[in-house]
């Protein structure tokens, strides 16, 4: 029944999308972001490095709109009770609502990356970052999907930038079995 009632509000949302003036852009948090990447270049302990890392996530994570965050938030609420099916729908009406907004496929990226299905996690990584070039989570997102994929050149090439934004990363510990790996090549 609880399925029900959520495809029930997630198609009313995709059907208020269709009727909907349009997503209005994203909130600009380019300063915001400059701010806290400088400050975890900064950032003495792994402690302080978290807490920046959140703060990034906040950033990312506030949609355009009222609609747009109540898609993410019900995206990631299901994924995170792994109902994919339902994540993934309330992910492609985010990005059908508002398609220059990053987050949206990110998200989506995680559920394909989730589901063991790397190559649209790169394709859905790689919009994300088009839009979002310092988007930390969509450059860890690309370093763990070419990983898994056995790219590990590229996987070490993501990583590396990610890790030049943000160097508390808890992923910065398998740079050294990529670059052992991009050795063996």
């Amino acid at each position: 029944m609880r399925h029900l009632l959520l495809a029930l509000v997630l198609i009313c949302g995709l059907a208020g999308a269709v009727h909907a003036t349009g997503c209005p852009p994203a909130p600009d948090h380019d300063a915001a972001l400059s701010a806290l990447i400088a400050e975890a270049r900064e950032a003495t302990s792994e402690a302080e490095g978290r807490v920046l890392s959140d703060e990034m996530w906040a950033l990312w994570a506030d949609a355009p709109d009222a609609r747009a965050q109540d898609l993410l938030d019900t995206g990631m609420a299901r994924r995170e009770s792994f109902d994919y099916d339902a994540a993934m729908t309330a992910f492609d009406a985010l990005v059908a609502y508002c398609p220059d907004y990053a987050e949206g496929y990110n998200q989506r990226a995680f559920v394909h990356f989730l589901r063991a299905d790397y190559t649209e996690a790169l394709t859905q990584l790689a919009r994300a970052l088009e839009l979002s070039p310092r988007h930390v989570g969509a450059l860890t997102g690309q370093a763990l999907s070419y990983h898994a994929l056995g790219r590990n050149a590229e996987a070490a090439l993501a990583l590396r930038a990610a890790l030049a934004l943000n160097p508390w990363l808890g992923e910065r510990h398998l740079l050294p079995v990529l670059e052992a790996a991009e050795k063996e090549i």
